[in-house]
């Protein structure tokens, strides 16, 4: 339920990565990055990579605003031929003052000159290994290096970095994974470096892209909601493409007043035909039509793109992949304002994300590969709650499918959220007592409009949104008894997000409708799995930056692929 990008920016010993060099000419052109924190812009950088027999340049300038504050007028390092740093510098507005470093690198040595305020301030020597790569946290060109470093690295691997002006550390390599990134122009085929960077005492999870021929493409750290994208990968329009399987097929929806973009799996192997699809002798000599029964994946809260990324997880890419497998065709779908889909998500209500889940259904049901009798409708965490608004009072959907959806109003969960969260906290018994009192007011203040005197104005402003106002006054209770479908409710036991008891709720809500017949209800728990579906050891929050299984629970996409098959069976027909 909560973003996935969250914390503080923290400077010191950030080891940032960059593009590999490319062997060809070409490589040494500039590239432009954008810089992001918490999702805003904050500046830019120029780069240009130089590659000759004596050895590679990596220079650049940049601009970077609040909380970074640093105009790069000229940031440059010299590697020799086999990559041992030569001379690096750097010159600078920190803050609105001059600073100037120096270093040089001679035998397992950096000596450092720094001038601040157009006065020589400080010297300083450090030992260094002698090929390690030089990075600086104030200007993240420099990180072209470390991708370069990386280009023939194997999982297990590891690398020494030196950031100027402040110590060496490690970089160990934890995966590496060839993935596609499409953009308008063209499908960038890239190499995905898992790292963690071995700050003292603080080891931080980082990913680096890295294109077909070795240049920086992106760098995000999650826990410190950083971000580095190459200007042609920046575009909202640039989607990140997991786990892609043979047949994938890219499509456009209609909704209202803009579309969106989607991406439609089918089985691998051809279904059964529909009943009467081969009654003329003729068509048994080609391929037999097949009508498909279909699930829409419908995602949770914040920014979710079709294949719900959540560190480094493409939960519903995974998903999709299971159905199919299984005998579904299955469509996922960009939120609007999100990735390659219209609309604006700023002004959005849970109603209005309902209404692209409808725009979605009314596409599939126009397809001549779907069977428009046999179509599902499955969410993920508030994705639930918009596929029961979507399905409320709709024939048109065949079942429900709700994975680890809340089964208490917005406001209950909110408040609960928040509790938990305190409980693991130091925090004393009163000030927890006074959050939870300020996070009720805010409620309030957000249903009935009124009451906001004494909220502080930056969480007013937060709060008072048309989307917190649909979140906090859902509740199942009011809307499940026009949920006519068959409902299948699925939930990991180790969900600190919502809650495991929730699911049960959520299951008696279901069975106390006056549904037709045939329109049952199952309940599922998978034990040791947490919010983002996926093994897990505690369940918290903090735990999913240093996730070791990146893989959706098998157990989990079992019992959702085999209640579809009984519920929406292959050999239907129309």
């Amino acid at each position: 339920m909560r973003s996935v990008h969250c914390s503080v920016l923290a400077l010191l010993f950030t080891a940032w990565s960059s593009g590999a060099l490319a062997q060809s000419a070409a490589a040494g052109g500039p590239s432009d990055f954008k810089i992001f924190v918490r999702g805003a812009q904050i500046g830019t950088e120029q780069v240009v990579v130089m590659r000759s027999p004596d050895g590679i340049v990596i220079s650049g300038s940049g601009r970077l605003s609040a909380p970074i504050d640093v105009i790069t007028n000229r940031c440059e390092v010299r590697y020799d031929a086999q990559w041992r740093p030569v001379d690096a510098l750097d010159d600078a507005l920190v803050h609105g003052q001059y600073t100037s470093l120096h270093t040089v690198f001679t035998d397992g040595t950096a000596a450092t000159q720094a001038i601040q305020g157009g006065a020589q301030s400080a010297q300083k020597s450090d030992k260094v290994t002698p090929d390690a790569i030089v990075l600086l946290n104030s200007f993240f060109g420099l990180y072209e290096a470390l991708a370069a470093r990386l280009q023939n690295m194997k999982a297990g691997g590891s690398l020494r970095a030196y950031i100027l002006p402040l110590a060496e550390i490690a970089i160990q390599v934890k995966d590496v994974n060839d993935e596609r990134i499409q953009t308008p122009g063209r499908t960038i085929a890239t190499r995905h470096y898992q790292l963690l960077l071995m700050n003292p005492g603080v080891p931080t999870q980082a990913d680096l892209w890295a294109d077909e021929t070795g240049r920086l493409l992106r760098m995000s750290i999650p826990a410190q909601s950083f971000e580095m994208a190459r200007e042609d990968v920046a575009s909202v329009a640039a989607r990140r493409e997991a786990a892609p399987r043979a047949g994938d097929e890219q499509v456009r929806i209609a909704a209202n007043g803009f579309t969106l973009a989607g991406t439609i799996s089918k089985p691998l192997q051809p279904a059964a035909p529909s009943a009467g699809a081969t009654a003329n002798p003729a068509a048994k000599q080609s391929a037999p039509f097949v009508r498909y029964p279909a699930v829409i994946l419908v995602g949770g809260s914040g920014p979710a793109d079709r294949d719900e990324f959540a560190f480094n997880i493409p939960i519903f890419a995974q998903v999709a992949g299971a159905l199919s497998d299984a005998g579904f065709l299955v469509l996922r779908y960009d939120k609007r304002g999100v990735g390659q889909s219209g609309g604006r998500a700023d002004g959005a209500t849970l109603e209005q994300y309902a209404e692209d889940a409808r725009a979605v259904l009314d596409f599939l049901r126009k397809r001549k590969d779907v069977d428009p009798k046999r179509i599902a409708i499955a969410g993920h965490s508030e994705g639930g709650w918009t596929a029961m608004l979507a399905a409320r009072k709709n024939n048109e959907v065949a079942a429900v499918v709700l994975v680890a959806t809340p089964g208490v109003s917005g406001a209950d969960l909110v408040l609960a959220q928040q509790d938990h969260m305190l409980q693991g906290t130091n925090t004393p018994a009163a000030e927890r007592q006074a959050k939870i009192d300020l996070q009720k007011k805010i409620q309030h203040a957000v249903l009935t409009d009124s009451g906001w005197e004494g909220i502080p104005a930056d969480l007013a402003k937060r709060a008072d949104t048309p989307w917190f106002h649909s979140f906090l006054a859902f509740d199942p209770a009011k809307v499940m008894p026009n949920v006519k479908q068959p409902i299948l409710i699925v939930q990991g036991d180790l969900d600190r997000e919502v809650f495991a008891p929730q699911a049960d709720r959520l299951a008696q809500l279901a069975r106390a409708r006056k549904a037709p017949a045939g329109a049952a209800v199952a309940l599922v728990h998978v034990p040791g799995i947490n919010h983002l579906l996926v093994p897990a050891t505690t369940g918290e929050y903090e735990e999913y930056s240093r996730l070791a299984d990146k893989n959706v629970s098998k157990d989990l996409l079992s019992a959702i692929a085999g209640w579809l098959q009984k519920t929406m069976p292959a050999s239907g027909g129309q």
